[in-house]
C-alpha cells in the first residue's frame, strides 16, 4: 500500500522581466525526481512549520534569503502527486516568492541547472498540479498586474 506524506513543500518563485512574468525551474540532479524540471521542493525537518520550511529550502537550494524576497504568499491549492519510485503519495503545501528582476539564483549540489521560464509558456511544467499553481499565480496573486491584498501575503 502506498504511503500518504505531506512533509514535503514547493515553492514558486517568480519575477517580473521585461518579457513579462518568469518562473524559476530547476533542474533536480539526484533522485528520486532527477532530470525533471521543478520549482523548489523540500522537506519538513522536526518542528519546522511549513512556511520555516519554504525559507529554509529558498536559502539552501538557490541561495534566496527571505529579506531579499519583494514577497511571499501561501497559495490555497494542495495538489497531491506520486512518486512511483518512492511508492508514496505526496500533499505538499505550496508558497509563492516574487524576487526582483536581476536576482540570480546560486543552486547547491540538489539542482545541475535552472532557468527563468515564460508564465505564458506552461508546457514547461510537466505536470498538471505544476501547472496549476502557476495559474493560481497569475490569476490571484499577480492578477492584471496588481499584488493580491496583504490578508494572505506571509511577509
Amino acid at each position: 500500500m502506498p504511503t500518504i506524506r505531506c512533509d514535503v513543500v514547493d515553492v514558486y518563485i517568480f519575477r517580473r522581466a521585461a518579457p513579462g512574468v518568469e518562473f524559476l525551474q530547476l533542474l533536480r540532479a539526484e533522485e528520486p525526481l532527477k532530470s525533471t524540471w521543478h520549482p523548489i521542493m523540500g522537506h519538513v525537518h522536526e518542528g519546522e512549520t511549513a512556511v520555516q520550511t519554504a525559507q529554509r529550502e529558498m536559502l539552501e537550494e538557490v541561495g534566496l534569503e527571505s529579506s531579499l524576497a519583494l514577497g511571499m504568499w501561501a497559495l490555497e491549492q494542495t495538489h497531491p502527486f506520486f512518486v512511483a519510485r518512492l511508492d508514496c503519495i505526496c500533499l505538499s503545501p505550496r508558497f509563492v516568492v516574487e524576487v526582483g528582476p536581476r536576482w540570480t539564483p546560486i543552486l547547491n549540489e540538489e539542482h545541475s541547472e535552472w532557468r527563468w521560464v515564460p508564465a505564458a509558456d506552461t508546457s514547461a511544467f510537466v505536470w498538471p498540479g505544476q501547472r496549476a499553481a502557476v495559474r493560481e499565480v497569475l490569476d490571484h496573486i499577480i492578477a492584471g498586474g496588481a499584488v493580491m491584498p496583504p490578508l494572505v501575503r506571509m511577509s
